[in-house]
């Protein structure tokens, strides 16, 4: 009997069963913590960006952009209100778990901070803030750039701590993660004329863009290296975004989805560019836009019975000072909505859609390794 040559079917299947070992390592489904490659570990994870990820420094600072009031965390730790934007966790809570690092992300302004929580990561998140600046400055919250000095002062706070060997190789194993922008074309550029007057949506998105190159390369020069970039969302198909823009029937927006698909190829391509640029840098892209959209357009699949409205009182523009323990209608099972308010997740929707958004891209974060995209066109 005649066998194949061994040598080509040799390497097939050498190359099939690492694709399916590594499958495996990276496919968990009985909780969140994701394996990461090569024996890898992340010592801290470190978020920048807006209210998505916001775990609590809007309650130190002088704006009207708060929820450190009920029902704002009614599902959290026996219902104690933290200044997330969510009944229960945000998505910089599922990323700390993911990477193996902690439960909890912590704020950066906490007074209560000890040097362990430093050390293992907090975020520097502000709700409301975006990359243009003047979206912070309107409602006076932290811009990226007041974010940035906020970072500079917690590298200082660690070398003093540990010492300046130790530090750049917490900057630079660590995970970063920027997740902003939404802000800016829900608000700045739709809801006000400041931008308007003076840009289309192209010169917008580009402003954006500029601004999120600047931003990742001071990140960059600070030592961080492996850092992730979050896309912006369907942010047309939000609950408040439906109710401003939707029309009588409520559809999703149209000009602010098209806004935001625009930006997103701007920010890939840019983040490809400087990768090519900055050695050592590990910038990955990672797509919220279609996974959210997958959610909100079929939510039975994902164990959610509503997606058009928020949890908090009508659902349909109650959020930050609107949504309140005086709100009428607020729903008892906040596990049934998508939405917490008319512009954040659930609890439960975070926790569903942070590994959709970043399990399939962890690989990107270490160097030296393959992942099962790599070998699409060799198969």
């Amino acid at each position: 009997m005649k066998f194949p040559s061994s040598k080509p079917l040799s390497c097939s299947y050498i190359i099939i069963f690492s694709i399916l070992l590594v499958f495996n390592i990276f496919h968990n489904t009985t909780g969140i913590t994701t394996r990461l490659p090569n024996n890898e570990t992340v010592p801290a994870v470190i978020i920048f960006g807006d209210s998505i990820v916001d775990t609590g420094n809007n309650n130190y600072i002088e704006t009207v952009v708060k929820c450190d009031f009920p029902p704002y965390g009614r599902d959290f730790n026996g219902g104690k209100p933290t200044g997330r934007f969510s009944n229960g966790k945000v998505p910089a809570d599922f990323l700390a778990e993911i990477f193996g690092v902690k439960k909890i992300l912590p704020a950066y302004l906490d007074p209560n901070l000890q040097l362990q929580d430093l050390l293992t990561g907090v975020s520097f998140a502000s709700g409301g803030a975006g990359y243009d600046p003047l979206t912070a400055k309107i409602v006076s919250v932290l811009s990226l750039s007041d974010q940035l000095d906020l970072f500079r002062n917690y590298i200082k706070k660690i070398k003093e701590a540990v010492g300046e060997s130790r530090t750049a190789t917490i900057l630079s194993k660590s995970i970063f993660i920027v997740c902003t922008g939404s802000d800016d074309i829900a608000n700045t550029y739709f809801s006000t004329p400041f931008r308007r007057a003076h840009y289309d949506i192209p010169g917008y998105t580009d402003l954006m863009v500029r601004s999120a190159t600047s931003f990742l390369q001071e990140l960059y020069g600070l030592g961080a290296r492996r850092i992730g970039v979050v896309s912006l969302p369907s942010i047309g198909c939000v609950p408040s975004q439906r109710t401003v823009a939707g029309g009588i029937l409520r559809g999703c927006s149209e000009s602010a989805n098209q806004a935001a698909i625009l930006f997103n190829s701007k920010l890939s391509s840019q983040m490809d560019s400087i990768n090519k640029r900055l050695p050592d840098a590990r910038l990955v892209y990672l797509d919220l836009y279609n996974p959210l959209l997958a959610i909100i357009q079929n939510p039975s699949q994902y164990g959610f019975q509503e997606a058009n409205k928020g949890c908090c009182g009508t659902g349909k523009i109650e959020v930050s000072i609107l949504c309140t323990s005086f709100s009428p209608e607020t729903c008892t099972n906040a596990s049934e909505y998508v939405f917490w308010d008319s512009y954040h997740p659930s609890e439960l929707a975070s926790k569903i859609l942070t590994p959709l958004v970043v399990d399939d891209y962890i690989y990107k974060f270490f160097r030296g390794f393959f992942f099962i995209h790599d070998y699409e066109n060799v198969l």
